[in-house]
């Protein structure tokens, strides 16, 4: 999740929330006496009373009479009964999904992307070879491909230069979790064998890259951010880093997240924007973002549920690809939203996204929402004749409104059709309920085990608050929020019969939380620098399965807003 300028409305909601974990103490307090209603079924418990139940209808926003609750204090120790078995009675493992799998497809719809042809590994070509070294810092996926092909650099010199740098700047950065150094050095030895011998993997091969440490490692802790979990030492690798390092890429560090994938604060401190060490890096893939735009890494794996690769890019300069949901494998990955998590490439170069995502890309046995959907990207096509739509009161009142007009001027000079739309007003916030009351279940046992205070953030809209609050989240408002969530989806469908695309401030209301709840993908990317030097983006939204489409445009778009000589951060 994304600590911004998204979260205002937020922290609202949990803030109006936050007194719910007092009710039942409270009641217990000024209520002592049993109220016993008169007829058949078990004796009420001593704690639960009618005016328990008068309580807990101001939570859930509904009204009894005095006759209705006399009559649900008979029989509600039975919920209380069958919740207490199905904790005393079996374990479920963090690794444990739900039953109940979320589809972003529609019944009777099926993927309609309008780039259908294209090698996603085709990329640029380059002419020559680095003009210095600090040229590699900040070179693009195709180049560093072609200079390790060519055997003008090696796999080795790339990835002592990546840890020389990650172990500087993360004095200032604090980007880093875990340094890879001896499993880095191993993989680029074989790297350097396997090119010399002709034995080419793919354009990842050699090129170091960063994981954000919610992805097991088997060599190393995988920490979450979080105090508690900082010793947690998986056994097995996650899907992603088995197929980046069968692509041959060389992992050279597990980056930060704010913990528990909120925020930009872990254990060791806030991880800071490079553009601007006054300002945190957003979150949660703070050190994926912040270490891929300083150049400190060549490519990173963030998470998004609820703006975490959005967020951080944005604030980074970084460019950001959220792919559809269940297109990338999520086993070995930090369960926050089982229903909304998904995994993306954060890279410098909007062409750097279709490698990475082509290598982690399709189903895997362990975990039951991810697909094998083709994947096709053409860096050479151009977004001519793409219909783009924007909502005009996005853009109203944002200080930041040249910025993005900027993208939307780039859109029109590529011969994109870029016109207007119209969003409803809906109550988008209420779509919370699904992630406060998933990630409640995905840590309960941090908080009944109250080790939820040993978490660097104690705040009203921190985890350890909300995950007490959604406790008292009421069953039947968590299916109304699902049920709004297919309405949602039909929206979107609906839009997209007209669009390729759509595009606005990256926090644009109704866009942000709906399209991940809804699944389809999204690309964030930089267009200028805002008045205090950090950068601004955009964020672009396109069909499900249809990421391909996103890369023209954000193509269009970076070519005339946000060119090579521009990308440096002064703290890199």
């Amino acid at each position: 999740m994304d600590s911004g300028q998204s979260r205002r409305r937020f922290i609202v909601i949990a803030t109006a929330m936050s007194t719910a974990h007092l009710v039942t103490a409270c009641d217990q307090r000024d209520h002592p006496e049993t109220t016993s209603p008169t007829g058949a079924g078990s004796p009420p418990p001593t704690d639960i009373t009618a005016d328990t139940i008068a309580q807990a209808e101001r939570l859930a926003g509904i009204t009894f009479t005095p006759e209705e609750r006399a009559m649900m204090v008979e029989t509600i120790i039975q919920h209380r009964e069958m919740f207490d078995a199905r904790r005393d009675g079996i374990e479920l493992p963090e690794t444990l999904f739900p039953a109940t799998v979320f589809n972003p497809l529609l019944p009777g719809h099926q993927p309609r992307p309008v780039t259908d042809t294209g090698n996603p590994n085709d990329l640029p070509a380059v002419m020559g070879g680095p003009g210095s070294d600090e040229e590699l810092d900040f070179a693009s996926i195709a180049q560093l491909s072609h200079w390790l092909r060519t055997r003008t650099v090696t796999s080795r010199q790339l990835t002592e230069r990546s840890l020389h740098r990650l172990r500087t700047h993360d004095e200032t950065l604090h980007c880093v979790i875990t340094l890879m150094q001896e499993q880095a050095m191993k993989q680029a030895r074989r790297a350097d064998a396997e090119l010399d011998a002709g034995q080419w993997r793919g354009p990842l091969h050699g090129i170091p890259w960063g994981a954000k440490d919610l992805f097991d490692t088997d060599n190393a802790p995988t920490t979450w951010g979080a105090a508690p979990y900082r010793d947690r030492q998986p056994t097995s690798n996650a899907a992603v880093v088995e197929r980046l390092d069968a692509a041959g890429a060389v992992l050279v560090a597990k980056l930060s997240l704010g913990a528990l994938a909120y925020g930009d604060i872990w254990f060791g401190g806030r991880t800071n924007n490079p553009w601007n060490l006054e300002e945190g890096s957003s979150g949660s893939s703070a050190g994926s973002a912040a270490a891929t735009a300083a150049g400190l890494v060549g490519f990173a794996l963030g998470t998004e549920t609820y703006g975490s690769i959005v967020s951080p890019s944005m604030r980074c300069g970084a460019t950001g690809l959220r792919p559809t949901f269940g297109r990338v494998p999520r086993d070995g990955a930090m369960a926050l939203c089982w229903s909304l998590d998904k995994v993306g490439p954060i890279v410098r170069h909007v062409d750097d996204a279709a490698p990475v995502l082509a290598a982690i890309n399709g189903a895997s046995p362990g975990d039951p929402a991810s697909v094998t959907m083709p994947f096709h990207a053409d860096s050479s096509r151009s977004a001519r004749g793409l219909r783009v739509g924007y909502d005009p009161k996005w853009f109203a009142d944002d200080e930041n409104g040249p910025l993005e007009q900027s993208a939307i001027d780039a859109l029109r000079d590529a011969g994109c059709e870029v016109k207007p739309i119209k969003m409803p007003d809906w109550p988008w916030d209420s779509l919370l309920t699904i992630l406060f009351a998933e990630a409640a279940a995905a840590f309960e046992s941090l908080t009944r085990s109250n080790r939820d205070d040993e978490l660097a953030w104690q705040a009203p809209e921190a985890w350890p608050n909300t995950f007490r609050q959604s406790w008292f989240i009421p069953a039947p408002e968590l299916v109304q929020a699902d049920r709004f969530r297919r309405r949602c989806m039909e929206l979107y469908a609906e839009q997209f019969d007209n669009l390729d695309a759509m595009i606005g401030p990256s926090y644009a209301d109704g866009v942000l939380l709906p399209t991940n709840c809804t699944g389809h993908p999204s690309l964030t990317l930089p267009v200028g620098l805002k008045d205090s030097g950090s950068p601004h983006a955009v964020t672009l939204v396109g069909r499900l399965f249809d990421e391909g489409t996103l890369l023209r445009l954000g193509k269009a778009i970076e070519t005339r807003c946000w060119p090579p000589k521009r990308r440096r951060p002064p703290h890199a």
